[in-house]
């Protein structure tokens, strides 16, 4: 175990797809073109820029925020939004990014699903020519942190029910409510806050977003503690006390919850990337303890059990890589749909957690260890199998889709 180097927060030698037959075995991503392959380079060079601290981070369960936002400065938080005053990343190139960032640090992979996948893509899907003038390009440099509320603390999976409440009082709009589980909601920011209206008008009772700076009265993010994932990433449950925002708070792209669903199925095809880059961290430091590992005399990679158990994880890293691979495809041709990410979703994160079991148990006593990533991976992984929608309702919407039946109450 002496010499076993672990993963998190360095790079591999020789990390060209091309020539990482142990881990791209399909060569899935030896034909990446020069531009996506560039982005996918950043975002390696800004895990070995930052991995060392946001190891220790997720160990004491702080935040560094000037951490986070650095990726904005590298221009990788714009997670394949078509905006003229954004870089797009073309679904391949963001898809490999949050890849990247996540086998680096799940931390850090859910700061760029919270900045760019949610709160940026809210923002220049819905927002004002006005509120994108002002915010769109500071929360894309990472100069503002930024952040989606649409969780509850008794709304989940029925995020539809949402029970946060905006009425209209003059010239202002008053939010009341509660949300849970928002990340960056207590960093001093924005926030994208989702509420049902009470209005005399035609949007009475639907599911508009409004844009609330976080340090507005009434406005509270208490980070929320005891986290066991994610741990280098503040959350925050947030109480919404008569916030008074002006009228032109709202997004005006924004008229029914279905607008949240657009954003958060763009960000479903993330998670599934995400939890590919979690699974080849794992897959990485499985193979290399039985290559370095000696017990019995021999290194474990010479037991039949300890190969038989890499071929299986390797056997289902090589499927994750191929339904990133095509879904990218068919995001870049315009024929995604929601379900596809779904499935794909589905597939990944739970492929990852099998993944991530067998690699801490191959690791034996040492698996536990942090400065080994397995056990820090394994646990992140069980957020991210979460987040986006569980695995159940993934399961309800893909059997929806196929069956012409809800089975949704």
């Amino acid at each position: 175990m002496a010499d076993f180097q672990p993963r998190p927060g360095q790079s591999v030698e020789g990390y060209d797809v091309t020539a990482r037959r142990g881990t791209d075995y399909y060569a899935v991503f030896a034909d990446i073109p020069a531009a996506d392959r560039e982005a996918w380079e950043r975002a390696e060079s800004y895990i070995d820029e930052v991995g060392t601290r946001m190891l220790d981070a997720w160990d004491t369960a702080e935040y560094p925020l000037d951490l986070a936002m650095r990726m904005g400065e590298l221009d990788l938080f714009t997670d394949g939004i078509a905006h003229p005053a954004l870089t797009r990343l073309s679904p391949l190139a963001a898809g490999l990014v949050n890849m990247e960032i996540s086998r680096g640090d799940g931390s850090l992979g859910t700061v760029l699903a919270v900045q760019g996948g949610l709160a940026l893509r809210t923002l220049a899907l819905f927002g004002s020519d006005e509120q994108q003038a002002r915010w769109l390009v500071p929360v894309a440099r990472g100069e503002v942190p930024a952040s989606f509320a649409l969780t509850e603390p008794d709304h989940g999976s029925d995020s539809v029910s949402l029970e946060t409440v905006a009425r209209k009082d003059g010239d202002s709009w008053v939010i009341d409510g509660a949300k849970k589980w928002i990340g960056n909601g207590a960093s001093g920011g924005i926030t994208f806050v989702w509420a049902r209206v009470e209005a005399e008008d035609e949007f009475h009772g639907a599911v508009r977003c409004f844009l609330v700076e976080q340090d507005t009265p009434g406005y509270t993010g208490t980070v929320i503690q005891g986290k066991a994932s994610l741990r280098g990433i503040h959350q925050a449950h947030i109480a919404l006390d008569g916030v008074r925002v002006p009228l032109d708070a709202v997004l005006p792209g924004t008229r029914s919850f279905k607008d949240a669903s657009t954003v958060l199925y763009s960000t479903r095809s993330g998670v599934a990337w995400s939890a590919l880059g979690h699974a080849t961290a794992c897959y990485e430091a499985a193979l290399a303890y039985s290559q370095q590992r000696i017990q019995f005399g021999r290194p474990l990679a010479k037991f039949q059990m300890v190969q038989e158990r890499l071929a299986n994880m390797l056997e289902e890293l090589t499927a994750m890589q191929l339904y990133c691979r095509w879904m990218a495809d068919l995001e870049e041709r315009g024929e995604l749909r929601p379900t596809q990410a779904s499935l794909a979703k589905y597939h990944n994160t739970r492929a990852a957690r099998r993944i991530a079991s067998t690699a801490r148990d191959m690791l034996g006593g040492n698996g536990i260890l942090l400065e080994n990533g397995v056990m820090q991976h394994l646990a992140d992984i069980e957020a991210i199998h979460t987040y986006e929608g569980t695995e159940s309702v993934q399961a309800l919407l893909i059997g929806r889709d196929i069956t012409g039946m809800s089975a949704f109450a």
